[in-house]
């Protein structure tokens, strides 16, 4: 990876403002600044991964507790009909930014296949 932050790391740093919704030792939720659904959030590991494709095996757990953090974040924003949990691997996949992130989307049914 290269050595320059990236946009998440500079938010998780409080270089640049975000909206939390949750933060512990090992992540962070926050709003996404372009929505795609009513409720959008942003799960994102402090430790800059690249993308999941390129985790390492030690991150095992990590990944775990993103998804479980989406879920806890989903409760609190009361998400109760239903929500879709989506990681975004490589261009060709829809990533944006270089760094492992789990995106919570709710608030409305969503469509299947999703696009």
């Amino acid at each position: 990876m290269n050595s320059e932050k990236t946009l998440f790391q500079k938010i998780a740093d409080r270089e640049i403002p975000g909206n939390f919704e949750h933060e512990d030792d090992l992540c962070m939720a926050i709003r996404d600044i372009d929505p795609q659904a009513p409720t959008h959030v942003l799960v994102i590991p402090k430790e800059p991964i690249q993308r999941v494709g390129e985790a390492p095996g030690s991150a095992q757990e990590l990944l775990g507790h993103l998804i479980l953090v989406a879920s806890k974040v989903a409760k609190k924003l009361q998400l109760d009909n239903g929500y879709r949990i989506v990681i975004n691997n490589g261009p060709d996949g829809g990533e944006a930014v270089p760094h492992l992130h789990v995106h919570l989307l709710g608030g409305r049914k969503m469509n299947w296949p999703p696009g």
